[in-house]
């Protein structure tokens, strides 16, 4: 940390999705614990940006009412052809809108959340327009080809199976660095409290990222079968449609139902939970590893979330559900089976 005392880093994040922007907010905080001299700045490249805007507009739109299209694309731009020119398209695209922040705040060092503005700083790199230091973190259990670029300096990834698709990619081993998705530290220090329930009245959290996507109704919905009691703990974020829907519900539930709004409590949340029912998104995954949290993963969206999916159930951490008797099932096995609940949380540490 010597070597950026007293320097500016600019941490730029993309605000598709609540994950990204955590990421970079986790990285600041821990900048300016360690090195309280340095000047750390969080800005979201969507921002005032209308093509950006409009890109991100276009992807919630498509997830939610196309996914297979949306599958197509992301596996598409996977392939090595398309996706270099993909990547090329978006640098090109994306990189007055990245010069403009880079001449506005003068960094020393640059760190990305997101791969759009990464793609549009390794751009740039390739046209000799900028020489600052550049640094991925990236924030899923596998790698697009969106951050691909040996322009930048260094990456941080999840675990090695990451670090070695980075590697067979072409990227410089001694590039990347295993740290872990970076995730805010009140996680870990709530990890272990005591739950606060009701004696024998196991928890259930279920969340949908800041925007409350995914199958939150449906999960509620089926949860109301199962015979012992329970407590949902309902997240909506964002999507007031969701809460409102809920909380009419609420008199006649069969089980205890809180349901809040978008909250900036996740820890002390996560920490009452038995376990996490979420769609996975990489964040949220993660903070629930730090917790030691068993995850079922309801109903992935397409590409990137598919690709979490698979990671996690891979280690053991998670169980993937596709159907609303699966849910009804597993919640029902893991509640009457300590013993598999005891194992989630140690392939989760």
């Amino acid at each position: 940390m010597n070597a950026i005392k007293s320097h500016h880093i600019l941490i730029v994040s993309a605000s598709i999705g609540a994950g990204h922007t955590q990421a970079a907010n986790a990285v600041r905080n821990e900048f300016v614990n360690l090195s309280p001299a340095s000047r750390v700045t969080v800005v979201d490249f969507m921002a005032g940006f209308s093509p950006l805007g409009l890109i991100k507009e276009t992807y919630l739109k498509m997830i939610g009412l196309v996914p297979n299209t949306y599958d197509l694309l992301y596996r598409w731009s996977q392939e090595p052809f398309p996706g270099a020119k993909a990547i090329n398209m978006t640098g090109l695209i994306m990189k007055n809108r990245l010069r403009e922040l880079l001449v506005r705040y003068q960094p020393d060092l640059v760190v990305f959340t997101h791969p759009f503005p990464c793609c549009a700083a390794a751009y740039l790199r390739r046209c000799k327009r900028i020489s600052v230091p550049l640094a991925a973190i990236i924030t899923d259990f596998t790698v697009h080809r969106f951050w691909l670029h040996r322009e930048v300096d260094l990456f941080f990834v999840a675990d090695k199976e990451v670090q070695e698709s980075l590697g067979d990619q072409g990227i410089a081993r001694d590039r990347i660095y295993v740290t872990g998705i970076p995730v805010s530290a009140r996680f870990g220090r709530l990890r272990g409290k005591p739950y606060d329930h009701e004696p024998g009245q196991p928890t259930i959290l279920i969340m949908g990222g800041g925007l409350g996507l995914g199958a939150m109704q449906k999960a509620v919905d089926r949860l109301a079968s199962v015979t012992a009691p329970l407590t949902l703990i309902v997240v909506a974020g964002k999507n007031d449609a969701l809460r409102n829907r809920l909380t009419a519900r609420k008199p006649t539930y069969p089980h205890r139902l809180d349901i809040i709004g978008y909250s900036d409590h996740i820890p002390e949340l996560m920490a009452k939970a038995d376990i996490l029912i979420t769609k996975p998104g990489a964040l949220t995954c993660s903070e629930a590893l730090v917790m030691q949290l068993p995850l079922l993963l309801l109903n992935p969206l397409p590409g990137q979330e598919e690709d979490n999916a698979a990671y996690l159930t891979r280690q053991g951490a998670a169980v993937r559900i596709d159907s609303g008797d699966q849910l009804v099932r597993e919640i029902s096995y893991l509640l009457a089976t300590p013993a598999a609940l005891t194992d989630m949380r140690r392939a989760a540490r």
